[in-house]
């Protein structure tokens, strides 16, 4: 073993050839450190060895005994080989039977030892083991596949677990080349096991508890390693200047004071955190969170007319361009009065205040500081665009931009105040974790006057009747949003490869798909269900302005009804709408639905949710959605029932799955985070830390949080 190293290719192992080869670098296995941190699943308790004449049926046992006689036969069909074995201890005899392995009569031959390990079950000519693992017994050899707790690993085709197994079991003593990153104090005060025996108790634990423990160690490592990226990120931003903005009271009384409705408390308490952020010489790096509907428009147009008022500029980046123009028009509303210029720029609109203008007169006056507040998509972060005074950026939907995109806009000539929106509430590990670079602001209270919305289930047998209930909302005035299924990328769409064009494709493929769903569903109720209505649709191939003029007319209720895919999740804003009707609500998530079910219920009037389930069952989250209104709740639940990385589209961030799967543990983060602080606060360059610094520099350039 003394020529081989943590990294020596995996093609230098025994008897690994090509075809092998490109299976396991399948499964991301490149060199013996892949192999060894390429985890098991699951374990199978293989370690009760039992005489033969005590083996139960359907019970998993191991049985140790002679092979009296072994050999393969063909079935009737020449399509199947089935192995046959007699074994026999000083209890008694039984068949073991393997289908399609021949090679067996090679291995297993007759007078050997063995050890077999699964199920016994009772066929017409009596019991016998059915596809048991197996194993030859040798006096100075450990068991690996038989007679104890047996690790099953992530398979793919032609490489089994039993395979993998065999080549961890030859690697393992490499281990005591592994550095021990996490501090020997860390490991003290956490109970958790050093590197070596971690990585051994994790492939080949004597008891289940060992594999546990294991498991927390890498959990812990990998989430202190994320706690570190994040906290680190924080303290760079900490050590920019940016400009300061002094709060004007008298200023944002009269704002307060002109608005057409009273502001909420958790309104006022994020105003507030934002102010005493940006009266400071140190960028404010602040998430803004609040509910669908809960008003944070207002808070940002209150931060942008102060930062207006000491000349310093604002960009506010959406990430749709229906977004974008309704954030213009409502930013204006607010504004109307106190002399704020206002633009717009995306990439088929510009103007300013209600002016259309070219793109390149106004970049001009954008870098001439002659406008106040730009509003816009991804247009915001071209080259040409330059800030003469940028002061604050507002991003809404931040999860939908990229890191770099953030970034480019904070990089121009200054360093801005950065203010994230985001209506999708984040569960509190995910928060910590993640975002632990941002301060939170909540806003939980929804406006007064706002009723709740009725959620119903609702099973095929039952839609007519929804149909009818909608149709009466429709002539009674109000207006009704359909919302097309989801459609899943299939196992096939998703490229092995990281080759961008093929991902591209698949993106493609993806959205004619959703497009023809809507297509589809428009016209079976434009011409079945409901012919009397007039219906349009909306989806990702429209142009800009179609998709606009459809909105507009909508809002203007020259519509009865919109049917779209999930564009319509953030941020539309149309308070005579008061159906929401899901279509295969349950191939959605709950902060999804939840996300679409406030589109409604922003009038006076009474708003319902319909969920059509294409399977006619109620799941676990339809039922939540149903009973749940609180999205910070439902949020939580989603990350339980789904995994944060489905919950939050983080699941290609580059975060190891065991530290994804123990974010659903508060406590576990929570500990975790304060070991990171303390050795940040210590030792803020990891100068005592050599093998941590390492691992951290490492984990940075895999990671790409969204």
């Amino acid at each position: 073993m003394a020529k081989y190293t943590l990294n020596t290719s995996i093609g230098e192992l025994p008897r690994i050839n090509e075809k092998y080869l490109k299976k396991f670098h399948k499964l991301g296995i490149i060199n013996i450190r892949d192999l060894l941190y390429y985890f098991p699943h699951r374990y199978e308790d293989f370690s009760k060895i039992i005489p033969i004449k005590e083996l139960e049926k359907d019970k998993i046992a191991t049985i140790q005994g002679k092979i009296i006689s072994i050999k393969n036969t063909r079935t009737f069909k020449k399509r199947m080989v089935i192995t046959e074995a007699i074994i026999e201890d000083k209890s008694g005899t039984i068949k073991a039977v393997w289908f399609n392995q021949p090679f067996l009569t090679n291995n297993l031959r007759q007078g050997k030892i063995v050890s077999l390990s699964g199920k016994m079950a009772i066929g017409p000519k009596g019991p016998y083991l059915s596809s048991p693992s197996y194993e030859l017994i040798s006096t100075y050899k450990t068991p690996t596949h038989t007679a104890r707790l047996v690790p099953i690993y992530p398979e793919t085709t032609g490489i089994s677990s039993r395979f993998i197994r065999y080549y961890v079991k030859l690697t393992l003593p490499i281990a005591k080349e592994l550095k021990e990153s996490i501090p020997q104090n860390i490991l003290k005060e956490e109970s958790l096991p050093s590197i070596q025996e971690a990585i051994k108790n994790i492939h080949f634990p004597q008891k289940i508890q060992d594999a546990e423990k294991a498991k927390k160690r890498f959990a812990f490592e990998e989430l202190l390693l994320l706690q570190l990226f994040v906290l680190k990120q924080k303290r760079k931003i900490k050590n920019k200047k940016a400009t300061r903005i002094p709060f004007d009271k008298e200023l944002i009384k009269e704002f307060v004071e002109k608005l057409p409705f009273k502001l909420t408390n958790d309104q006022r308490k994020a105003a507030w955190e934002i102010f005493k952020d940006i009266d400071n010489n140190k960028p404010m790096n602040r998430l803004l969170q609040g509910d669908v509907g809960s008003g944070k428009t207002v808070v940002a147009a209150m931060a942008s007319l102060q930062t207006t008022k000491t000349k310093n500029q604002t960009a506010f980046m959406a990430p749709t361009e229906i977004l974008a123009q309704q954030h213009f028009k409502e930013v204006k509303k607010l504004l109307k009065g106190f002399g704020v210029k206002i633009a717009l720029l995306t990439s088929d609109d510009s103007k300013i205040n209600n002016k259309k203008t070219t793109k390149k007169e106004l970049i001009e006056k954008i870098k001439n500081n002659k406008i106040d507040i730009l509003i816009g998509t991804h247009a915001l972060i071209q080259k040409e665009v330059e800030f003469k005074n940028l002061g604050l950026a507002i991003i809404d939907e931040q999860h939908r931009f990229g890191v770099g995109q953030r970034a480019s806009l904070k990089n121009k000539n200054t360093t801005p105040h950065l203010l994230s929106m985001t209506a999708t509430p984040i569960p509190r590990t995910l928060a910590l974790t993640i975002y632990g670079d941002l301060d939170i602001s909540f806003i939980k209270e929804m406006p007064k006057g706002r009723q709740k919305i009725k959620t119903r289930i609702v099973p095929p047998e039952q839609r007519s009747q929804a149909y009818k209930f909608i149709e009466q909302e429709i002539k009674k005035g109000r207006q009704a949003f359909v919302i097309c299924p989801r459609i899943e990328a299939s196992k096939k769409q998703e490229p092995i490869s990281k080759d961008k064009k093929q991902l591209q494709i698949d993106t493609r493929k993806l959205l004619w798909q959703e497009v023809k769903a809507v297509e589809e569903e428009y016209e079976k109720l434009n011409n079945e269900i409901f012919p009397d209505l007039k219906i349009e649709m909306i989806h990702g191939k429209l142009k800009s302005k179609e998709k606009e003029k459809i909105m507009k007319d909508f809002k203007n209720k020259k519509i009865n009804m919109l049917v779209s895919t999930s564009v319509i999740e953030v941020g539309i804003d149309i308070p005579n709408a008061t159906v929401m009707m899901i279509e295969g609500a349950d191939r959605f998530g709950l902060a999804q639905l939840h996300q679409f079910r406030g589109r409604v219920g922003r009038g006076e009037n009474q708003s319902y949710c319909f969920l059509f389930s294409t399977t006619g069952q109620t799941t676990t989250r339809l039922r939540a959605i149903q009973k749940c209104e609180d999205g910070f709740e439902l949020a939580e639940k989603d990350m339980q029932i789904r995994g944060p990385g489905q919950f939050y589209g983080i699941k290609q961030s580059g975060i190891p799955d065991l530290a994804m799967d123990s974010l659903k543990d508060l406590s576990f983060v929570k500990s975790v985070k304060k070991q990171a602080e303390s050795l940040l606060s210590k030792d803020a360059e990891l100068k005592t830390h050599k093998n941590l610094k390492e691992e951290l520099k490492k984990f940075k350039e895999k990671i790409h949080l969204e």
